[in-house]
Parts: C-alpha cells; sequence; structure tokens
C-alpha cells in the first residue's frame, strides 16, 4: 500500500509541475506578439484601447489582453471617382479625382471612424464641388494643379481626427457635358472667325501705311532733287551775274552765243538730217563764240 502511495503522489506531483510548464509555455506564446512590418495591432483589455503594437516583437499580459484590430499602415488609393460641379459661369463639368493616403493612427482610425473609404471619397466630393464653384470654367482648365493642392490641403485637415494623412489628392481629368460642349465649339468657331478678321484688318492696315510710307519717301527724294536743282540753277546764275558783273556785256554775248551753238550741235545730232541748212545769224554767232573763247584763253 505505502509503494501504491507513493507512486501515485509521484505522478500526481509530476502532472501538477507539467501543467504548470504547459501554462508557462501558453502564457509565452500568447504574450509574445510579432507584428509585421507593414501593420500595427491595436490592443484592447477588457473591451478598452490598451496600447498600438508597432512592427517588431512585442509583449502583452496573456488572457487579459487581446489583438482587437490589425490595420494595414500600407498607403492606399481610393477608386477613381467622379463628381459633379457647377462653375461660376454656370458650367457644369465632371470632375475625375484620385486619392491616396495611409493610416498613421490606427487607435483614431478604429474608433472615430467606420468606413475609411467612404468617408474620404464623401469629403473629397464636397471639397472638389466647393473649390470648384469659386472658379471660372477656363480657370479650371489652366489651373487644374492649384484645384488639386487646394483639396489635398482642405482634406488633410478634416481626416486629421481620424489618424488618417492623404499623401495624394489629384485631378485627372475635366469633362464638360454635351451642351457645354457645343456651346464652347461654336465660341471657339467664334473666336477664331474674329482673328482671322482681325489679322486681315491689320494686314490691310500694314499695306496701306506701308504704301503711303513709300509714296512719302518718293516725294521727300524728289523734293530734294528739286532743291539741289534749284540750288545748282541759282548758283548758276549768280556765277553768269558775277561775270557780267566783272567782264560786262561781253560775259553775256559769250552765254547767248555759247547757248546758240549748243542749240546747233544738237540740231545737227538729229537723226536722218543729212543736210544742215545754217541761218546767216548762226555763222555769226560760231564766230562771235569762237572770239569769246580765244579772247577768254
Amino acid at each position: 500500500m505505502n509503494n501504491g502511495f507513493d507512486l501515485n503522489g509521484l505522478l500526481g506531483g509530476n502532472a501538477v509541475w507539467l501543467a504548470i510548464a504547459v501554462f508557462i509555455v501558453v502564457c509565452i506564446f500568447l504574450g509574445v506578439r510579432v507584428v509585421p512590418q507593414s501593420e500595427k495591432h491595436v490592443v484592447e483589455r477588457f473591451g478598452r484601447l490598451r496600447s498600438v503594437l508597432g512592427p517588431g516583437l512585442n509583449f502583452v499580459v496573456p488572457f487579459l489582453d487581446r489583438i482587437a484590430h490589425k490595420v494595414s499602415i500600407l498607403e492606399r488609393q481610393l477608386p477613381t471617382a467622379q463628381q459633379d460641379a457647377i462653375t461660376t459661369d454656370n458650367a457644369l463639368v465632371k470632375v475625375e479625382t484620385s486619392v491616396f493616403y495611409r493610416i498613421t493612427e490606427p487607435e483614431k482610425t478604429v474608433y472615430r471612424i467606420r468606413d475609411v473609404d467612404g468617408a474620404i471619397a464623401t469629403t473629397v466630393a464636397g471639397i472638389v464641388r466647393s473649390e470648384i464653384g469659386k472658379m471660372e470654367l477656363d480657370q479650371v482648365q489652366s489651373n487644374r494643379a492649384e484645384v488639386a493642392a487646394n483639396v489635398r490641403e482642405q482634406v488633410r485637415l478634416l481626416v486629421d481626427d481620424w489618424g488618417i494623412e492623404v499623401t495624394r489628392a489629384e485631378i485627372l481629368d475635366v469633362n464638360l457635358d454635351e451642351a457645354t460642349r457645343a456651346a464652347m465649339l461654336q465660341q471657339l468657331n467664334a473666336e477664331r472667325a474674329r482673328r482671322a478678321q482681325v489679322t486681315e484688318a491689320e494686314g490691310k492696315k500694314r499695306a496701306v501705311e506701308l504704301n503711303a510710307d513709300a509714296e512719302l519717301y518718293a516725294a521727300e527724294q524728289e523734293s530734294k532733287a528739286r532743291r539741289v536743282l534749284a540750288d545748282a540753277e541759282a548758283y548758276a546764275t549768280s556765277t553768269i551775274a558775277m561775270a557780267i558783273k566783272e567782264n560786262g556785256i561781253e560775259a553775256a554775248q559769250y552765254q547767248v552765243a555759247l547757248k546758240q551753238v549748243e542749240a546747233l550741235t544738237a540740231v545737227g545730232q538729229g537723226a536722218g538730217k543729212q543736210t544742215i541748212i545754217v541761218p546767216a545769224q548762226a555763222l555769226d554767232a560760231f564766230g562771235d563764240a569762237f572770239k569769246m573763247l580765244k579772247g577768254r584763253s
């Protein structure tokens, strides 16, 4: 009996130690948590937030703490969405947006918002409509980057309480409805026709200006030529007058005789004139001219 009692006690003692060892192993297994680099784990104790486990090796209290949420911290992209908006000049546009975000504080995200994607999409749609409503259609087309920057900044401020960081918010495209597109096409054609008319009118104006400049230049050149001729005649007249003053009547007779000789020479150079009848006065003119030339020499 004693031997049996001792065996049972020994077996009972080993079972206790074995149970304790198993309990310790289970506690270690439950207390050690390895979190992947792309995740954060939210720990709860009795239903309340206890801590947030970052990537790597972490420890929790077994049977008291539990991993309530495993949240990915990778960057996410919302599905491309389209929002209708009306500009200040009453043009209806469809704005296509794309948003990228990531969760930075999971304890805020899991306890403050249920549908993260839906909340961000609704926020972006409202901000896009507000921004487009402040601008005219031409400004929306030309300032797309500025609109995207304003949307991104306002979304960032609004989703900060949700533990979310908006990394990118892009305006992919701005489309017009058919009525607005047709009106813009008609306006564009009218603008092209107006520019063509303006260009044609400017060309005609330039041609008239150039023609007037050419006529003015010709008139100026003709006026200069007349002034030069007048100056030459005045100089010749003054020279003859000076000669008459110095030499008396002989200088005048010399000039008259010289003119007669030049006239006869011109007549002799005419085509088809083989015989020239020279009046007696012409012979006298020749003689007078030669006498004066000899006298002047």
